[in-house]
């Protein structure tokens, strides 16, 4: 992952959340319109962006033929970017083990989002699969986050933390992320003090109003350390036939603010990231 973000510059992520409702006109008479309006997309983005994250939902809901449609669409992202199973499973035991082999052996993703509601039961099982990931739910960016996730403990630290923690012992940073809102910059800071070494996964930016440098000004570490997904701000950024254009456009203005991000950054790429290269205004 570091690599991929040191040779190609951005560390965007785009959230392939394809719902036919929303689909451009013209591509409705396709045999498969998801997947034909989802290979438009990479085509346009491809250059820009180092993972793509699929959605399983919008695939599910579609029955059989919304599976086949994202079967063709991570082989036609193929090899050279992260694939991520946005499927937030949680089960236990054998349960997660079979789950674990859909998205890893069968649909061949890197990534797998993971609950960790119920435990070592419910993660464990999806970890020790070769060059695989798990991304598991730590601070997400939707309101109800608040429900549970900060909730303070015996001890005075946040839920979120003591999830985070736990899971560090169960994985390294070589196959475990986590997922930490970009509705919440005010935590980033906090989250590299528990985690300063691991990759995090970004959601939020953009139509949920997270703010891009607010997030990278504690947020970076040595490695880069940021995957940030944008979803519907590329893929709807058109809806006509110059659908894909208008994505493209998106993702670039993003990748332009990322590219800015580490030139001022310069340390993120060179393993000493600090957050002094940002002015206290920033964010």
């Amino acid at each position: 992952m570091h690599r991929l973000i040191l040779q190609r510059r951005p560390f965007l992520c785009v959230g392939l959340d394809t719902d036919p409702d929303r689909l451009p006109d013209h591509l409705r008479q396709e045999a498969d319109p998801v997947f034909s309006f989802n290979q438009a997309i990479i085509d346009a983005t491809r250059d820009l962006c180092v993972a793509y994250k699929p959605n399983l939902a919008f695939y599910e809901a579609q029955g059989s033929a919304g599976w086949m449609a994202l079967e063709k669409t991570i082989r036609y992202i193929g090899p050279d970017h992260f694939v991520i199973a946005d499927a937030k499973r949680g089960d236990i035991g054998n349960t997660s083990r079979q789950y674990a082999r859909a998205f890893f052996e069968q649909l061949r993703a890197d990534a797998l989002t993971v609950a960790p509601y119920m435990g070592a039961d419910s993660v464990k099982p999806f970890l020790g699969f070769d060059q695989k990931w798990v991304i598991l739910l730590a601070l997400t960016s939707n309101p109800g986050s608040d429900d549970f996730q900060k909730t303070l403990q015996e001890e005075g630290r946040p839920l979120y933390e003591k999830v985070m923690r736990k899971a560090m012992s169960w994985a390294g940073r070589d196959e475990l992320m986590f997922v930490v809102g970009a509705t919440h910059p005010e935590r980033f800071a906090d989250i590299r003090r528990i985690a300063p070494g691991h990759f995090l996964l970004v959601p939020g930016v953009g139509a949920q109003g997270g703010s891009l440098e607010a997030i990278c000004r504690h947020g970076f570490n040595d490695q880069v350390g940021l995957l940030v997904n944008s979803s519907r701000g590329i893929l709807y950024a058109g809806s006509g036939p110059d659908f894909a254009a208008a994505a493209r456009r998106a993702a670039l203005a993003l990748q332009q603010q990322m590219e800015a991000l580490l030139n001022r950054a310069p340390s993120a790429s060179e393993g000493n990231a600090s957050s002094d290269v940002f002015p206290d205004s920033a964010g």
